[in-house]
């Protein structure tokens, strides 16, 4: 050491390590992101990368450990963000806001606080009357992600996972069409001196468009059915392509689905459950080992002939025909699907720190209250209402709320 470091040692001249500096906010986020429970479900709904932004805006966050393993985000990535990682999932439930992917379930009631904020999945069609009183007896801010709107009117959780779900589904069906899962050995698409594959799509939304493209491009021959005119006509715009498309007519789809190897449902609720539109009369007459895929299981499902699988045992046979029934396409995915959560949620969070808070900014942007959400011992949205036959308290939330 040379003299000078050693006199710039003494008299404190000398360069020392310090922490990055933080900014801090008043209005600062206390934000859990637990790990799942439900059965195979992979995803997080922040990255690291998130949650770094997060953090130098004022923001706390509590990661239960291992809790982004299944997506392929370790713990110290989230640690090395400046979250903090919990041991048990009680620690993570000590947070006021709770950003989570699957519904609550009964154990994590039992975690949870009072008066805290929970942003998750909702599922509508799979719970009773039962568990949206325990929701408000917890006296919970709870919004359902599926059904919260941006300014355009748009449903940007569905979007994005349906996007996913689309690009996906074609894989799935090339992957059980295939003698690798005992398919009828036949190439998803077509080559030169082969009939090309007959796929039949249910619905003209996102997942139907994304799945075309896929479709398409390894030339398979796609028709596509729905009840409003509209959106078939938004569809062919949407995919550029010349496309067969239908009003759901009960001649011509059984005729399409009789001769059809893959035929994807993918219709959603408008008001409740999906609608069953392909009956299980119509499934006899499909050919052995063609395979149907279920997008819109989660919700009810397309076809009188659905139950609901699992990413571990996916696929069941009934008629001969091979039923792909998983509700959470999207987890065989789980480092995109995350990703394109964090994306969305990231905003939304930090504008809520801005505005003041989770209530501040309900009412902030009347446009994101048009979400299902209870508040504060107040079931808020009419749908819920005239489902379970719950009474409104705060006529203004009602007001709010989408009918």
């Amino acid at each position: 050491m040379t003299g000078f470091e050693e006199l710039a040692k003494q008299t404190a001249l000398y360069p020392k390590e310090a922490p990055l500096a933080v900014k801090t906010s008043r209005n600062g986020l206390l934000i859990g992101l637990p790990k799942e429970v439900s059965l195979q479900e992979n995803r997080i709904a922040l990255t690291p990368e998130a949650v770094a932004i997060l953090v130098r805006n004022g923001h706390n966050v509590i990661v239960e450990k291992n809790a982004g393993e299944k997506a392929k985000f370790p713990d110290h990535e989230y640690s090395e963000a400046g979250a903090q990682i919990a041991q048990s999932p009680k620690e993570v439930y000590e947070a006021n806001l709770i950003l989570k992917i699957e519904p609550l379930v009964e154990d994590e009631f039992e975690h949870i606080q009072s008066g805290s904020t929970v942003i998750s999945a909702l599922n509508l069609p799979s719970h009773d009357k039962a568990y949206f009183e325990k929701m408000l007896s917890k006296n919970l801010t709870a919004f359902g992600y599926e059904y919260i709107e941006d300014q355009s009117g748009g449903l940007p959780v569905i979007r994005s996972m349906s996007e996913i779900a689309g690009s996906t589904v074609m894989l799935i069906a090339g992957e059980y069409l295939s003698n690798a899962d005992n398919g009828r050995g036949i190439i998803l698409g077509g080559i030169t001196g082969v009939p090309p594959t007959k796929v039949v799509m249910l619905g003209a939304g996102t997942v139907t468009e994304y799945a075309i493209r896929m479709a398409l491009g390894m030339g398979a021959d796609v028709k596509v059915f729905d009840k409003h005119l509209y959106k078939l006509q938004r569809l062919k715009y949407a995919v550029g392509q010349h496309v067969y498309t239908s009003i759901i007519d009960t001649d011509t789809m059984a005729e399409a689905i009789q001769r059809a190897d893959v035929v994807i449902g993918a219709m959603r609720a408008e008001d409740g459950l999906s609608p069953v539109v392909v009956t299980e009369e119509m499934i006899s007459r499909m050919k052995p080992e063609s395979v149907i895929i279920d997008v819109s299981i989660d919700q009810g499902g397309n076809f009188e002939t659905s139950r609901m699988t699992t990413h571990k045992q996916p696929t069941y046979k009934h008629m001969g025909v091979i039923h792909y029934c998983v509700p959470n396409i999207a987890a065989r995915v789980a480092y995109t699907a995350s990703m394109a959560l964090s994306n969305i949620f990231l905003p939304f969070l930090l504008e809520t720190g801005t505005t003041g808070g989770i209530e501040q900014m309900m009412y902030a942007n009347r446009w994101f209250m048009k979400g299902v959400y209870t508040h504060k011992g107040t079931l808020t949205n009419a749908y819920i209402a005239r489902k379970f036959n719950l009474r409104f308290k705060d006529l203004d939330l009602l007001l709010a709320a989408r009918f």
